[in-house]
């Protein structure tokens, strides 16, 4: 392995066990912080993160080069995420235990294959479809907390928050398919985008600040780490490796140690219902992409 693909793999490797660490951190701060108050303060930390990033000579050159199209573009997108993805998923883990809601957002890159089948004109084959059978199957254990056959979903609300957030993060990433701009100039103006309307949004329904500091440290780390340096350590990563396939791989580490981290931080005993559930979502996401390698 060269010095640049080990590299690649420090670097895809932190961005992980900062992605492990999320759903504690979300299940801890929402304790303290109702969804709109997790995602707004969130935000407003990201924001300023890239904001801080885009400093440099090279990347404000960048900002000042985008079309004014493309730029309300990135904006208006941005309502969409972070503003109403993080909205949404908070509220899935407001409802769900953490690990419920970890694992049903992790089947998104299944939601992904199936919407961009129509939208971009690609064929969804036999192959992609049997993974997402696999997938979805692992979903209804879990949201039927073991009893797949009954279909009695023990939390409706709250599992029908985190099917959505899959959506609308997989439509976010379709609408990026057609964006050449740079991504982390993407990412600040779809920020800039979003964090008005959810100061309004807070405005508008009388939501007071955080009271608990508890409250503002999860806003910070999830919005420094979950939405800042975790995207920019992966996107660094896949630009140094010559192997896609091998950094984007990391990613299944993810899941078994966010459920260790929920059951040592978050104190929540981990289900087996949940084991089982997660473990064919991912078996369906593997069998996607070894379809398509």
């Amino acid at each position: 392995m060269s010095e640049s693909d080990r590299r690649a793999v420090q670097l895809g490797l932190g961005a992980v066990m900062l992605w492990s660490t999320v759903a504690t951190a979300f299940s801890l701060s929402l304790t303290y912080l109702t969804p709109l108050q997790l995602v707004t303060w969130a935000v407003a930390v990201s924001w300023c993160f890239f904001a801080i990033r885009l400093l440099r000579p090279v990347r404000w050159q960048t900002l000042r080069n985008t079309s004014p199209k493309q730029g309300i573009t990135s904006l208006l997108v941005g309502w969409m995420n972070p503003g109403l993805y993080y909205l949404v998923l908070f509220a899935a883990y407001d409802r769900l235990p953490a690990q419920e809601a970890m694992a049903i957002n992790y089947s998104w890159g299944i939601t992904l294959a199936v919407i961009a089948a129509p939208i971009l004109k690609q064929q969804l084959t036999a192959s992609a479809l049997f993974a997402t059978g696999i997938s979805y199957f692992g979903i209804v254990i879990i949201a039927t907390r073991g009893s797949p056959w009954s279909l009695d979903l023990a939390q409706p609300l709250g599992v029908g928050l985190a099917l959505l957030s899959t959506l609308i993060w997989s439509l976010y990433w379709v609408l990026n398919t057609r964006f050449t701009l740079d991504p982390e100039v993407n990412l600040f103006l779809n920020f800039s985008g979003a964090l008005p309307l959810l100061v309004a949004l807070l405005w508008w329904t009388g939501t007071p600040l955080p009271a608990a500091w508890q409250g503002w440290a999860g806003g910070i780390y999830v919005g420094l780490f979950e939405m800042g340096v975790a995207f920019v350590l992966w996107m660094n990563a896949m630009k140094m490796t010559s192997s896609t396939l091998r950094i984007s791989s990391l990613i299944f580490l993810s899941p078994p140690l966010s459920l260790v981290l929920i059951w040592l931080v978050a104190g929540e005993p981990v289900r087996a219902y949940t084991l089982l559930g997660l473990v064919l979502i991912l078996l369906g996401l593997w069998w996607q992409r070894r379809a398509e390698a």
